[in-house]
């Protein structure tokens, strides 16, 4: 009887997800299903989340339909969507940057794995991070020797998680439909938002997304958006399938059943297993209170600053040290406003003759209570040197504690009220270390007419000249560096007549004798990529390379066989930036 009854409830939810599946795709013709519920969403929606509520329904019913079928396929047919796996996963047109799309097919996984492990130990520059997106978000096919295609997207998605550029991932996460494929990266891109309180930015993760939702916390996540962008009926199909399934999260359903108005009753537990669980505590509880202290995540901390619930550590006693810590250490952490910390440090009451003798008297406080004297003391103090003796003292005060940066901008706001010219030379170091000076680099080229690699033959490389008139000027122009016995060939020279050359400019066998090129300069592995045609192997070693430097500040050999790499390689859409960047004199 119990099986005839279970068998009775599968039927009926097949015949239902076959309907709706049916009512989903029976129109070939596209509908924008947000305006015609656009104001529906805005009466019912707390956020009005802009969520693909069709698509997700279908994906996630595809996946139920599947184990339902699986479990009563004596009664039905497999009835399961399609999906092609995906075998090419990118940004970037192959052609935007003279690569192809076979750029990784001729690589060996264990080296890449090796070689992308060697790069996630180094802080890149900014010149290598962006050779490092161009490379691994190129439009390619996977590598198959010794690597899986899970491992290799697992290595871009890990690359994008330390970096963190949100807009490339969105982009890339939206454009690629991989949510299932890219779990860790798609839980990382939601929390963040989840945690700057941007819950419209997070639910956008589902907008293009039209396969299964496999993984349980995206799963669950994409229910919450569904409900807050006014789709009930379709979040609690889902749902509905979940519980048939076998899914059991007690927590979650006591949340989800308390926004669907199906209880009054407040749930004022608190889960801190995830910030997804934490904030459907916060939104579920209108009396929502929470001390976060020590052993508070960092992603919990943002929460609560993002969601404007700190305003309680404003209410306490000063004697509290314990919570003046664990504001400290949300302040260097970046969880909690300076100001507002050092406002806390006004509270103290000090005696004058603590605050006179400001440098010694600290010395016999607590560490809290010693800042707390000094920051007063500088705000007390007009003569400039002194000031920053005082400031000086501070920094060093919190470096003691690992708070290193618990006093970064009001320190910085500090020193630009000073003038650098007045500061004494056994200060200028602490001075020129912590404050941000507008230097910024030199953008106008300075054409030197005496100089090969600085002549406005470079604009050659910006696509300036026809190819006629490049071989009449440098010819000439070799003409006259061979008259003059003065003129030494530098290596900035060669690498500019080497990429001409690579990029067929003829010049005459007679200039052969000004320069020498030295084959041994080329790493011996980057060399055996370049004849192997491993492109994308290349880039990632050339990322290496160039690790935490600025190209303009590398040199010239190191220059030389990046060049002579791109060159052999015929990547001249990169060598040419790179070109533009280390050859031309700039002011």
């Amino acid at each position: 009887m119990k099986n005839s009854k279970l068998l009775s409830k599968k039927l009926l939810l097949i015949t239902f997800i076959l309907f709706t599946s049916f009512k989903v795709y029976s129109s070939d013709k596209p509908v924008d299903i947000w305006k015609e519920n656009e104001k529906k969403n805005d009466q019912n929606s707390e956020f009005n989340l802009p969520v693909d509520g069709d698509n997700n329904l279908s994906s996630e019913i595809s996946i139920y339909n599947k184990k339902l079928n699986d479990e009563t396929s004596d009664i039905v047919q497999d009835i399961s969507l399609n999906t092609k796996n995906i075998k090419i996963t990118g940004l970037y047109d192959p052609e935007d940057y003279d690569l192809n799309i076979n750029m990784w097919s001729n690589s060996d996984g264990d080296q890449l794995k090796d070689l992308f492990g060697r790069i996630a130990k180094l802080n890149l520059s900014d010149d290598a991070s962006e050779l490092m997106n161009i490379s691994i978000l190129t439009n390619a096919h996977y590598p198959k020797k010794n690597i899986t295609e899970k491992e290799f997207l697992k290595l871009k998605s890990d690359w994008l998680i330390k970096h963190s550029n949100f807009d490339l991932i969105r982009e890339y996460l939206n454009k690629n439909r991989i949510l299932n494929d890219n779990p860790k990266l798609s839980r990382y891109f939601i929390d963040y938002y989840i945690s700057e309180s941007k819950l419209k930015e997070a639910c956008n993760i589902f907008s293009n997304n039209s396969e299964p939702i496999t993984d349980e916390y995206l799963s669950k996540f994409n229910i919450y958006c569904l409900i807050n962008a006014g789709k009930t009926e379709e979040a609690l199909l889902i749902l509905d399938l979940k519980k048939e399934l076998g899914f059991k999260d007690r927590y979650f359903e006591i949340k989800i059943d308390y926004l669907l108005g199906y209880t009054s009753k407040i749930d004022d537990s608190i889960s801190e297993k995830s910030i997804f669980d934490f904030h459907l505590a916060h939104k579920t509880n209108p009396n929502f209170e929470f001390q976060p202290n020590e052993k508070t995540s960092k992603i919990i901390w943002k929460y609560l600053s993002s969601a404007n619930l700190l305003s309680s550590l404003k209410e306490f006693d000063i004697t509290e040290i314990d919570k003046i810590s664990n504001i400290e250490k949300a302040v260097h952490n970046k969880n909690y406003s300076e100001k507002e910390l050092f406002k806390i440090y006004m509270r103290f009451q000090f005696n004058i003759n603590q605050l006179l003798n400001a440098k010694e008297s600290h010395k016999s406080l607590s560490n809290i209570e010693a800042r707390a004297l000094i920051y007063q003391k500088i705000l007390l103090e007009s003569e400039m040197i002194e000031k920053l003796k005082l400031l000086k003292i501070l920094k060093e005060l919190f470096k003691k504690d690992n708070l290193y940066y618990a006093f970064d901008n009001e320190l910085k706001n500090f020193l630009k009220e000073m003038d650098p010219t007045e500061v004494p030379d056994n200060l200028t170091s602490f001075y020129y270390t912590n404050i941000k000076l507008n230097k910024d680099s030199p953008t106008e080229i300075k054409y030197n007419n005496d100089v090969l690699h600085q002549s406005k033959l470079i604009n050659y490389f910006n696509g300036d000249y026809a190819k006629s008139k490049i071989e009449k000027d440098v010819d000439n122009f070799l003409k006259k560096i061979k008259k003059n016995k003065r003129y030494s060939f530098s290596k900035k020279d060669v690498i500019f007549l080497e990429s001409l050359k690579s990029d067929g400019i003829k010049i005459s066998e007679k200039y052969d004798d000004l320069y020498e090129i030295s084959e041994e300069e080329m790493p011996t592995d980057i060399q055996i990529m370049v004849n192997n045609n491993e492109s994308g192997a290349a880039l990632l070693r050339i990322v290496e390379v160039i690790g935490q430097d600025k190209l303009v500040r590398m040199d010239e050999d190191t220059i030389y066989f990046i060049i002579s790499t791109l060159n052999q390689l015929n990547i001249d859409s990169i060598r040419n930036k790179i070109l533009f960047k280390v050859l031309p004199l700039k002011v």
